[in-house]
């Protein structure tokens, strides 16, 4: 069975490094990307720290990049990693591309289709023009020769519409926030591998655990649209408005409390060893790659040496 760890923007920059060098026998080590750590910069650092481990973007956005840079950086990875990189894409955000990035958030399928052939020509080390819609290159040619001429690229899905898109074109799926039920019912094409970030956090103080994955979780509902639109039309409308009320009322100071435990048990992996490993499987058994998404309780060496001997067990 297959799984990873994505490493994000609750750990350290000493965190990070200290954890992959502990993870390398995982399948895949995942970097998020969105007001943090640069996710390519990063995982050229973890090339030098590991020697197994896929190593990819989880997610960088479609609109801060061009196909040639993600191409370059990718192909760059490709090489410092001995061909352990896998490149994945996603929309991001509306409030992330046009507040932070000053660009204009449409044409997300389109660009996304666009972007995931356009990369795909790049690498295969020839030289590309291509028009499209909104993707335009001419004469491009990459200045060094791609290890692999196909890197995989997984595309990351909330909606419907980008999920078949992400089916249709992509190497793989990326899901975050994703209930389980709603999981259970994708169907996809034989050897199509399906990457299901889940929250986790591991601790003997199961109320310590649940109120780490409680904030992570009302975290993102508050302040993301998409995330939070898919949930209340999906079983959780009644979690989703308290916990956006509360938001506007008083700040995320109290939000994580609106967090039914229906809610959690479909999205997150929490508690003592037993009660993860119990969970763990539970998702694994989904036809899906898991990956955990890191939220230490206490110490993050500690919290990833648990979380590893469960999986191996």
């Amino acid at each position: 069975m297959r799984f990873g760890i994505a490493l994000g923007t609750l750990l350290r920059h000493e965190d990070i490094i200290k954890s992959a060098s502990m993870a390398d026998n995982a399948d895949l080590i995942l970097i998020p990307e969105s007001w943090g750590r640069d996710a390519f910069v990063t995982l050229g650092m973890l090339s030098s720290l590991t020697k197994y481990a896929t190593l990819g973007s989880a997610i960088v956005n479609i609109y801060s990049r061009t196909p040639a840079n993600i191409a370059m950086a990718a192909a760059t990875l490709d090489v410092y990693s001995n061909k352990r990189a896998l490149i994945g894409l996603g929309a991001s955000s509306k409030a992330i591309v046009e507040n932070w990035h000053g660009l204009e958030f449409k044409d997300t399928l389109v660009r996304m289709r666009e972007y995931v052939e356009s990369i795909r020509y790049i690498l295969t080390g020839n030289k590309v023009n291509y028009s499209g819609k909104i993707v335009r290159i001419n004469n491009f040619r990459l200045g060094f020769k791609p290890l692999r001429d196909r890197i995989p690229i997984y595309i990351a899905a909330i909606r419907d519409k980008m999920l078949k898109l992400a089916l249709e074109i992509g190497d793989g799926l990326i899901l975050y926030l994703y209930p389980d039920h709603e999981v259970r019912r994708i169907r996809c094409r034989e050897g199509y591998e399906i990457l299901y970030l889940i929250i986790t956090a591991i601790s003997d103080d199961m109320e310590k655990a649940i109120e780490r994955v409680k904030k992570t979780l009302a975290f993102y509902i508050a302040v993301g649209d998409i995330y939070a639109d898919f949930l209340s039309t999906h079983g959780y409308k009644e979690e989703v408005e308290s916990i956006r009320e509360e938001y506007l009322r008083h700040g995320l100071i109290n939000i994580h409390e609106y967090v039914s435990e229906r809610m959690l048990n479909s999205l997150a992996i929490y508690g003592d060893k037993e009660e993860c490993k119990k969970r763990f499987n539970r998702f694994a058994s989904m036809n899906v790659t898991p990956i955990l998404h890191i939220n230490p309780v206490y110490d993050v060496e500690k919290s990833l040496i648990d979380l590893l001997s469960i999986i191996k067990a």
